[in-house]
């Protein structure tokens, strides 16, 4: 019994990529308008930027999430996604967290540094 020959492969040349198009980038949204209102995020953001400040136990309750998705929620989104300065202190209620105005946080102003 033979083999039965298999036809023979066209010859492919080799297609040139084409240069991709450039496009335009959006500049960043800004942190003040990155949160929609009535949501749980604006919520916390609000707790925060109140003079009185937020503790972790009341964006618990006021979310109805768990300790370690409010301070990742923190750390993740309010100084690194938003570029907010957030900022804690030690009181007899336990530890306020509170957003200060003004100035960017480390996070948001080494990614300026590493962007240039």
């Amino acid at each position: 019994m033979t083999k039965p020959k298999s036809k023979p492969k066209a010859a492919t040349r080799p297609t040139a990529r084409k240069p991709a198009k450039p496009t335009s980038r959006k500049p960043p949204a800004s942190p003040k308008s990155a949160t929609r209102p009535g949501t749980k995020h604006a919520h916390i953001v609000a707790m925060l930027r109140a003079p009185a400040g937020a503790t972790i136990a009341a964006m618990m309750a006021a979310t109805e999430w768990q300790q370690h998705s409010v301070r990742g929620f923190l750390a993740g989104v309010i100084r690194k996604k938003l570029g907010l300065n957030l900022v804690s202190e030690q009181t007899d209620k336990g530890r306020v967290y509170r957003i200060r105005d003004g100035k960017a946080s480390p996070a948001a102003m080494n990614r300026a540094k590493q962007a240039a």
